[in-house]
């Protein structure tokens, strides 16, 4: 959470605690005291303005609410939005409230400026082959699948473009990458020009690099911010097999596939115009024009 005062931020990492850790954001008593003597103390002398992110925050925020601060809350409160003054929330969770903005997909640092830095911080990249396809992989998620099975569809796919078109791969792999995805990745790509990532045993994360350097994204359709994240660049991104999503996350998949922003990934995988999904800015507008009134 973030509280601004006198045009300067402070930063709380919040640990809340049982029982209130439960209910949160309702209000139970005692709920004062639920991250703390620090915390407590700051109620006394609560900041202009304070901003907050996730269930547990909302509670944080809505407290500061009552003793005076604005409020602003990023992500579903899953309660009456109407307890803060601002609530920032992606809009294929379906909150809708007069005091609420929605964007689609994820807030993400991702612009010109940090696309620049990162090509600086990786400037090797530039070595590698093009086209360089980035491939962004994910896992298992509450709302889809990705298994060895998968992988290797996405693979063939991959394989096609390469042998027609050479290039380099930059591959990535996230915490929910099964180990058995890994494994076909090392053993896959491993002569191939480009860069594998598994963890950190591999060095320093790439993955700003990836998404600077890349010249196209494959992603695969599990993760909303990884999709945004890879969204907000200036070239195309080919989502494998997006009909696999289900719930909320598929609603904001068909949200980017009716602008445009993605294509399903084939083994085609033809370039196409883009603009990027830069909703940080927009929503950062908007918030300033709602706390401004």
């Amino acid at each position: 959470m973030n509280e601004l005062d006198a045009g300067e931020a402070r930063e709380w990492v919040l640990q809340p605690r049982a029982p209130w850790r439960w209910a949160a954001p309702r209000l139970w008593p005692g709920s004062a005291q639920a991250f703390g003597s620090a915390f407590a103390a700051a109620l006394r002398t609560p900041p202009p303005l304070a901003v907050g992110c996730g269930r547990q925050a909302a509670l944080a925020t809505r407290l500061l609410r009552g003793r005076g601060s604005k409020a602003v809350q990023i992500l579903a409160p899953r309660i009456d939005p109407m307890h803060w003054d601002v609530v920032i929330a992606p809009a294929h969770d379906g909150l809708r409230g007069r005091n609420v903005i929605t964007l689609t997909g994820s807030l993400n640092p991702v612009d010109d400026a940090w696309l620049a830095n990162a090509r600086l911080q990786f400037a090797t990249f530039a070595q590698l082959p093009s086209p360089r396809t980035a491939v962004l992989l994910g896992g298992d998620s509450a709302h889809a699948r990705f298994d060895p099975a998968a992988f290797l569809a996405l693979a063939a796919d991959l394989d096609a473009v390469l042998a027609r078109e050479g290039g380099s791969v930059l591959v990535t792999t996230s915490r929910r990458t099964p180990h058995q995805v890994i494994d076909a990745v090392r053993q896959r790509y491993a002569a191939t020009p480009g860069i594998v990532w598994c963890g950190e045993h591999d060095g320093p994360n790439p993955y700003p690099g990836l998404l600077a350097w890349a010249d196209r994204i494959v992603c695969t359709p599990d993760s909303v911010n990884m999709l945004s994240e890879a969204c907000a660049t200036r070239v195309p991104v080919h989502v494998f097999d997006p009909h696999r999503v289900s719930g909320r996350p598929r609603r904001f998949l068909d949200a980017l596939l009716q602008r445009g922003r993605i294509r399903v990934m084939d083994s085609a995988m033809q370039d196409f115009d883009v603009e990027p999904l830069r909703e940080t800015a927009r929503v950062a507008a908007a918030l300033r024009d709602r706390l401004a009134s």
